[in-house]
């Protein structure tokens, strides 16, 4: 789970005033603030930590593999709690400056999710790992009301949202469509404008995981991943938490995915309605001290100036045609006809920015490598 202290119940008063922190139904695993590395000189935790103790067995460790990302939910909600977070590492100062004042009110149901104490929603649970917000958004429209209730029922919600929160657990459609375009909204502001270079930081970090286990095998990368945080102690891996617990991996595996905007936790996500299935082990891929800077540079623009140039609808057409969208999907997500769709991809077509090809009796469109140069992304992979 992932969640903070909200504060009204959508239609009596508003979100606006609401404090932003927070994170999920998930183990939690907390380094502490102010101290990057929380072990004494033997690698024992110091200052009263505590350690989740995750138990590999050697079918485990063979089923072991790295992922990408935790999924742009996930990391949306990050960003939020990265927002209030005083101490936050220079690495995200220059995309504090960037983003500061920019979330109004529209952004106060996700607020809601994220409580100041307690356990947090996990979105990757609800929302899945993907890179798209549209199908993030789609999943969550989509997620079972038992996945809900159980995301969603322990957490501390501020009196003043615990009907709004009880409507939700309940399945109510308008509360969720409230989440959904909060998350749409915080996600323009905070990660828009940087996911393809924050996207392929994650990628490359990935590829380090690939490369350190083919060197080393899967024991060399549970040695070297985030020291301050983590220590592999065979047949055992030890993560800096907020209390011991001890978790059996029972033949599962694990999966291990690297976090942008996660940066003082390494946190272990449950799927809870599919309890044969691998955790993940969410992992901070910034140092407290990293200066790569680059991430945040010259990119505040780009969105405006594409909308400019291409229209407002053409240009989300060609966004939501990046990972590839049939002609009656897009009319869904963007709120227009099948046929002014159909008007919008030919242009693009002509231009290049997309191809369309038949499936059937659907017509299926993706960006083209031109079209991914004018998003300012690469091909994803």
């Amino acid at each position: 789970m992932r969640v903070s202290p909200p504060r009204c119940r959508p239609g009596t008063e508003s979100f606006a005033a609401m404090g932003l922190i927070g994170h999920g139904l998930i183990v939690h695993c907390v380094a502490p603030v102010r101290k990057r590395d929380c072990r004494g000189p033997n690698g024992d935790a110091q200052n009263g930590g505590s350690v989740k103790r995750i138990h590999f067995t050697a079918e485990d460790l063979a089923r072991t593999r790295v992922a990408t990302t935790i999924g742009v939910a996930a990391e949306t909600l990050d960003t939020l709690k990265l927002l209030k977070d005083r101490d936050a590492s220079i690495t995200f100062r220059r995309w504090h400056i960037s983003v500061r004042g920019r979330l109004g009110q529209q952004a106060g149901p996700l607020a809601a999710l994220m409580p100041i104490r307690g356990p947090l929603i996990d979105a990757t649970s609800l929302m899945g790992d993907t890179a798209s917000i549209d199908e993030a958004v789609d999943n969550l429209m989509a997620a079972p009301r038992a996945l809900m209730r159980l995301e969603l029922e322990n957490l501390d919600f501020h009196p003043t949202h615990r009907s709004w929160a009880r409507n939700l657990v309940d399945g109510d459609r308008e509360a969720r469509l409230q989440v959904a375009t909060a998350l749409r909204a915080c996600h323009t502001v905070t990660i828009a404008p940087y996911w393809s270079r924050v996207h392929s930081h994650l990628r490359e970090v990935r590829a380090g995981y690939v490369t350190t286990m083919a060197d080393g095998g899967v024991e060399q990368l549970l040695t070297t991943l985030c020291g301050s945080l983590v220590r592999w102690r065979p047949p055992v891996l030890e993560v800096v938490h907020t209390r011991d617990a001890d978790i059996h991996l029972n033949g599962r595996g694990l999966v291990i995915a690297p976090t942008m905007f996660s940066t003082r936790q390494v946190e272990l996500l449950y799927p809870p309605l599919d309890p044969d299935r691998a955790p993940v082990l969410a992992v901070p891929s910034l140092s407290g001290t990293s200066l790569d800077t680059t991430l945040w540079e010259g990119v505040e623009s780009t969105a405006p100036s594409l909308d400019d140039l291409l229209g407002r609808t053409r240009a989300a057409v060609l966004r939501a045609a990046v990972g590839g969208c049939g002609t009656t999907e897009l009319a869904r997500r963007l709120h227009i006809s099948p046929a002014t769709v159909s008007h919008h991809t030919t242009t693009l077509r002509n231009a290049r920015l997309i191809t369309t090809r038949r499936e059937g009796k659907a017509a299926l469109h993706t960006a083209t490598s031109l079209g991914l140069a004018l998003l300012g992304q690469s091909p994803l992979i």
